[in-house]
């Protein structure tokens, strides 16, 4: 994932390494330029994990940013009266299930933009796992070491890695699908409702997740003015474009755009 692309993203929202050690001695250019000045606007909310850096970015939105590895991916806590929706689970390098009961008490469905790696971590710590029904959300859903491996390779991290986080044994774990959803598919979270938009292309499962009411698009990798990663065997570029066109026309219900 691209510098462009963190720092596009962040303007949306206002293989082990030999010797840990050695790893943290060199200081990878893309851990120099934080803090991300584009966050210096938002509200941040105190969390005790220091691995993640929560802000509320609209009434009842709070983004769950992890800072310290390559990606700097952004998961999503939408709140409702009687439930929540979270957008994506991040990394699985430390528990996002414990943050998000320091945010909230109500029930949490797990709902992902799509199912790599970096974006469905965290999703075994989780009972209710919605999953569009395709056949990559089910080969992710068995978990992967190598790919988790990869984002812990050298120059991927910042800082320490969590107490405890054993670099050796790191995987992203099998995690279980409760349901299937659909395109079109509404979750009532209680006096606000979410929508799912099917944006396959940059995997078959990707979607985005419309809040009408309040004028939210979250679109995880589909969409960031910058290069994206079209480039794996799961990519399909003609349902990319399509998926793009379809995001496009949701512009005038939208007030605010928010990646992954």
């Amino acid at each position: 994932m691209s510098f462009s692309k963190r720092l596009a993203r962040l303007s949306l929202l206002c293989l082990v390494p030999a010797s840990l050690a050695a790893q943290t001695k060199t200081i990878p250019d893309w851990c120099k330029a934080l803090p991300r000045p584009e966050y210096r606007a938002l509200m941040r909310v105190p969390v005790t994990d220091p691995w993640f850096e929560v802000y509320k970015v609209a009434p009842g939105t709070f983004a769950i940013y992890e800072p310290h590895q390559a990606e700097e991916t952004i998961s999503y806590l939408i709140l409702g009266t009687k439930q929540a929706v979270l957008f994506d689970t991040g990394m699985g390098i430390s528990s996002i299930r414990k943050v998000t009961k320091q945010l909230t008490a109500k029930p949490v469905v797990v709902l992902n933009s799509h199912t790599h790696d970096d974006h469905v971590g965290g999703n075994w710590e989780f009972d209710y796992v919605f999953a569009m029904d395709t056949d990559f959300s089910r080969k992710s859903s068995r978990g992967s070491r190598a790919d988790a491996q990869a984002e812990i390779a050298a120059g991927q991290i910042c800082g320490k890695l969590p107490v405890g986080f054993n670099p050796k044994t790191y995987a992203t774990r099998q995690w279980k699908i409760l349901h299937f959803v659909h395109d079109g598919f509404k979750i009532n979270l209680g006096a606000r409702t979410v929508e799912i938009v099917a944006t396959p292309g940059h995997t078959p499962d990707s979607i985005a997740l419309l809040d009408r009411a309040n004028g939210l698009l979250f679109t995880g990798d589909t969409y960031y003015p910058a290069a994206i990663w079209l480039y794996r065997p799961e990519t399909d570029m003609d349902a990319y474009v399509a998926s793009v066109k379809r995001l496009a026309a949701l512009a005038p219900q939208v007030k605010m755009v928010l990646g992954a």
